[in-house]
């Protein structure tokens, strides 16, 4: 049974999200503020946060930080605000997807399952021939059998997007991907059009694992078409 953190101060919200959930058999824990959820996601460790934004103590975007120092749990924003800006600042401090206010309860649940797949498939990462990918200057080693990436002998902790992105490139090297692709690969059918997904993940890998971030050597975007991985540089 998969246990799922709802962070809501709507009453209402929170009660028709709790009720649907419980009805297929999720473990609901209910967090009425940001503090509130931060000591429950700390002693329950969920399998997924649904999140709002407009809490009473403190912005869900702190809520999200303060999980992501210490947890790759999938976060579902679910928020009133549809300003782009505030998407990719969710996004951008580790969510995993944003779901609009008001919402379909379906779509919702599609999303919440997706996410749970995508984060129990970090756990068991499929090994072939290319197990292990070292860029030329062997700065860089994605090792796929280890789920785990160095930057000169050094782990970095990645999310459980950033890791899926980089076992896509890492299995796919100096390939052309186009953003379609990448979408599709990782966040599921769907997602083809959400383009701010792809953009806002490729800037954090590029700012944990590029010398320049800017001017990226290994995660390159080719304008218009793409992104492709160039471990040989």
């Amino acid at each position: 049974m998969s246990c799922v953190l709802i962070v809501e101060d709507d009453a209402q919200i929170a009660r028709a999200l709790a009720v649907n959930l419980k009805a297929r058999r999720y473990d609901v824990k209910l967090a009425k503020d940001g503090a509130t959820a931060l000591v429950l996601a700390a002693n329950h460790h969920p399998d997924a946060v649904l999140l709002d934004l407009g809490l009473p103590d403190m912005d869900g975007v702190a809520v999200i930080s303060g999980l992501r120092g210490w947890s790759n749990v999938p976060i579902l924003v679910v928020s009133a605000r549809h300003d782009g800006a505030q998407k990719i600042l969710a996004l951008d401090a580790g969510a995993d997807d944003y779901v609009d206010k008001p919402f379909a309860m379906d779509e919702l649940l599609a999303r919440l399952r997706a996410a749970l797949r995508r984060g129990a498939g970090t756990a068991s990462v499929p090994v072939d021939e290319t197990s292990r990918v070292v860029t030329s200057d062997g700065r860089l080693v994605i090792d796929l059998a280890e789920t785990r990436v160095t930057l000169d002998g050094e782990a970095v902790r990645v999310t459980p997007i950033e890791w899926k992105i980089l076992e896509l490139f890492a299995r796919n090297p100096d390939r052309l991907l186009s953003q379609r692709q990448l979408l599709a690969r990782v966040w599921g059918p769907g997602y083809e059009e959400e383009k701010h997904y792809s953009r806002v993940y490729l800037s954090q890998l590029r700012h944990k694992l590029e010398r320049y971030p800017s001017a990226p050597e290994w995660f390159r975007t080719e304008p218009g078409m793409g992104y492709r991985f160039t471990p040989n540089g």
